[in-house]
């Protein structure tokens, strides 16, 4: 369902006088939706990276790049280690297997500032085929009357869909239903995403802009080797299942109880295998009498696969494991 960004940017403005904020708090504060990053719902992090550095200083372009940090440091889990982008630069994330539009959010981009206040923010865009980018519909709220200095401040309750809004250690996360559907997206099979460094000036020549027009206001200038959006890692909470159409369904076979809590039961013989969502395998065992009961009170609670294979073929099934 495509949004209605007119009557949301309504809602969002009548809810900021009222309030005098309309978006989730700080690491701690209640409402939150920061991701710490050893948090179990992170099923991947990015394998492979683009990285294009832009300018330390977005009015000097033949100046010198940012340069502090290496590609590779955006790569596998957050863990502090960085690559600066620089004003403007950006940097296209890869994935082993495909994010998937899930139940909540489905991916979390982790920056490196050193407190709540100092943010330091980036657009969020992804694709489903390299070629055609979709962003993440990024709100400012932050005033652009005055600049913010280049270790300025900003407050996490104006920001939304902007990476960066949390502080190190604690992820950004995104809901690909954010994203209007689009023809060119598959957001079942999300392939790359791409960070790209909000400029921060309000300077109307170089200036960046949210969804409703408002120039994006963050730090500026930060004329150093760290300049701009400094990317930690790109973390997946929701990844593209096995699919049951590529699977041979040669008979049916019943599971129950489905949802289950601690075991279940098949009404068939054969070999066992259980999948995570990531398509790992979790639990393989040998069924010789129906109606055995598979113990899976080791797993987490999430969405798993349970394939069964014997001398008629294969049959997959979606299992809940609460």
């Amino acid at each position: 369902m495509k949004q209605n960004y007119f009557f949301f940017g309504l809602f969002i403005l009548l809810n900021s006088l009222m309030n005098g904020q309309s978006y989730a708090p700080v690491v701690g504060a209640e409402g939150t939706t920061a991701i710490y990053r050893d948090s179990e719902v992170f099923t991947a992090w990015a394998t492979g990276i683009t990285l294009v550095r832009g300018p330390q200083d977005i009015v000097n372009p033949t100046g010198a790049l940012a340069s502090a940090g290496s590609a590779e440091n955006a790569i596998d889990k957050a863990n502090g280690q960085i690559v600066s982008l620089g004003d403007g630069g950006t940097a296209t994330l890869t994935f082993n297997t495909p994010i998937a539009n899930g139940s909540g959010f489905d991916l979390a981009v982790f920056e490196n500032s050193f407190s709540d206040t100092f943010l330091e923010l980036a657009f969020v865009e992804v694709s489903s085929d390299g070629v055609n980018f979709f962003r993440f519909p990024a709100h400012s709220q932050t005033q652009t009357t005055k600049q913010v200095g280049g270790f300025g401040n900003l407050d996490a309750t104006y920001i939304n869909n902007l990476a960066g809004k949390y502080k190190a250690s604690y992820g950004t996360p995104f809901d690909l239903e954010d994203i209007d559907d689009d023809v060119l997206l598959d957001k079942n099979s999300i392939t790359h995403v791409k960070i790209i460094d909000v400029v921060g000036t309000i300077n109307p020549t170089y200036a960046t802009y949210d969804i409703f027009g408002n120039m994006v206001n963050d730090p500026y200038p930060t004329a150093f080797a760290s300049s701009g959006f400094d990317l930690d890692a790109v973390g997946v909470i929701n990844q593209k299942t096995l699919s049951l159409s590529n699977s041979a369904n040669n008979f049916d076979m019943a599971l129950y109880p489905n949802p289950a809590s601690n075991s279940f039961q098949i009404s068939e013989i054969g070999i066992l295998e259980v999948y995570s969502v990531s398509g790992s395998l979790v639990l393989k065992q040998e069924l010789k009498v129906k109606q055995t009961p598979v113990s899976i009170e080791k797993l987490h609670s999430g969405i798993y696969m349970v394939k069964l294979t014997n001398e008629q073929g294969s049959s997959i099934q979606k299992l809940i494991k609460h």
